[in-house]
């Protein structure tokens, strides 16, 4: 008897851009997190200064346990971001899974090797770095911090932790993304107080959560401005049904002329979150890759989707448009 034989899909092979894109990518996410645990590892934790995120969760549960040993801030750090990781499986699907598993380990990882290295440097010196100086720790790992997840967070990538209470809240509930961070980083640094840390040191920690949401601002701006994206491309139609369809955003069509041919075209104009940015971008380079693309910052956008309700949009628009752009005269 013949069996029958098993067909199993093509996989296509990648491209060099394609190969290079996703080394770049991987290599962004590792340093990231490398220097956002650097900043907890080396200057943050070591001198006793409180912060937000799963970190200072674990800052939180070592104080309550009276003690100095940090191995109890990187374990918390590991249970923090795994649990949270699954609920934010659950609740936003297995594309997010995907994008956030990276940072839901790599970090917890390299601050358990900074705190180590951090120990040894300890030892040798008699103290951690900028012992003397305490608002030098507190610029500088406020600033690397920052820096550390704004990388993460320009390339698309989620660092886990607790940007996906957030991100929960704002899916069911419409609260905006920014506004859920700061009200949950500011009370992981109040709640301190409950734990016995001076007032001083939680100060330190209101100052070190501004400042490293102003660096990640800067870095990768994620607060309450928007991207505003013009896309040009002969495949304006797909385009267009994928902004409406896979970004659930809205999209308005402009008429334009090419100045060299002088070719009458659709221009594509689009508003999305700066989160959102990277994922139109390799969208779009998916549909043209040699679509042209014009990215810039909106400081502030009012309207149906983001100041007021959301449209509830058709889950097929296919085949709506019927006009072609008008004819040149």
């Amino acid at each position: 008897m013949k069996l029958p034989k098993l067909k199993f899909p093509k996989l296509k092979k990648p491209t060099k851009p394609q190969v290079k894109k996703f080394v770049l990518h991987a290599f962004i996410i590792l340093l990231g997190n490398a220097v956002a645990a650097a900043a907890a590892g080396f200057f943050i934790v070591p001198h006793g200064f409180v912060m937000g995120g799963t970190t200072g969760v674990g800052i939180f549960i070592r104080n309550l346990l009276n003690g100095d040993n940090e191995w109890v801030i990187t374990l918390t750090v590991y249970v923090a971001n795994i649990a949270l990781f699954i609920i934010g499986a659950i609740f936003l699907g297995k594309k997010f899974a995907v994008a956030t598993a990276a940072g839901t380990l790599l970090y917890p990882s390299f601050l358990s090797l900074w705190t180590y290295l951090n120990d040894i440097y300890v030892k040798k010196n008699g103290g951690p770095i900028a012992a003397d100086e305490p608002m030098l720790a507190v610029v500088f790992g406020a600033l690397l911090f920052g820096l550390g997840i704004g990388l993460a967070v320009k390339i698309g990538a989620s660092t886990g932790g607790t940007d996906i209470p957030p991100l929960i809240f704002h899916k069911f509930f419409n609260i905006p993304v920014s506004l859920g961070l700061w009200g949950l980083d500011m009370s992981i640094v109040l709640m301190q107080l409950f734990a016995g840390v001076s007032l001083e040191m939680v100060l330190f920690g209101v100052l070190i959560t501004l400042l490293s949401s102003f660096t990640i601002d800067l870095v990768s701006p994620i607060g309450s401005r928007k991207s505003q994206v013009f896309i040009i491309s002969k495949k304006y139609r797909e385009i267009r049904e994928m902004i409406l369809n896979k970004m659930n955003r809205g999209v308005t069509m402009l008429h334009g002329k090419t100045g060299y041919l002088q070719d009458n075209t659709y221009v594509l104009l689009t508003i999305v979150s700066n989160r959102d940015t990277v994922k139109l971008k390799n969208e779009v380079e998916l549909i043209d890759p040699e679509a042209f693309l014009m990215v810039s910052v909106a400081s502030e956008v009012r309207g149906r989707g983001f100041s007021s309700d959301k449209i509830v949009l058709p889950k097929d628009l296919e085949g709506i448009i019927e006009e072609e752009p008008p004819k040149g005269q």
